[in-house]
């Protein structure tokens, strides 16, 4: 599937191709941290899958949970974040998934670290909701 994206101002801007079947949510504590919320959702690709078509992300450097070292790719102006590398295999690109404009076809095939997930999760559905605010 092709995909295309920006950070939250506009600057970092990308194209990409993807499988929807990659598509996965994590529950680790460093992606709880990194984005302020319960869990992170990324489509896993490759890094020659991704093409940059705006200006570069900044890079910061993060050693994870699992001790692999992890690039977090954001926009220096923003701080949006746009994707994940690192040392691993031909997989190792995660595009997150709030940056990609065709978020709303994309559904997760699967979690990772579930030891780490919000204990509240399964109870979402039950909430009171508004369509906005």
């Amino acid at each position: 599937m092709r995909i295309d994206g920006q950070c939250h101002c506009g600057r970092v801007t990308y194209e990409a191709e993807i499988d929807p079947a990659r598509v996965s949510i994590c529950h680790c504590t460093d992606c709880q941290s990194l984005t302020g919320s319960p869990f992170r959702v990324t489509a896993i690709c490759s890094a020659d899958q991704v093409r940059m078509t705006g200006q570069a992300p900044k890079i910061y450097v993060k050693t994870g949970d699992n001790g692999a070292i992890r690039y977090q790719h954001f926009c220096g102006e923003c701080g949006s974040p746009l994707f994940t590398s690192g040392e691993g295999g031909p997989d190792d690109w995660g595009i997150r998934w709030g940056s990609i404009r065709q978020r709303g076809e994309l559904r997760p095939a699967r979690q990772f670290w579930c030891r780490s997930a919000a204990p509240w999760l399964d109870e979402i559905a039950t909430l009171p909701g508004l369509p906005t605010e």
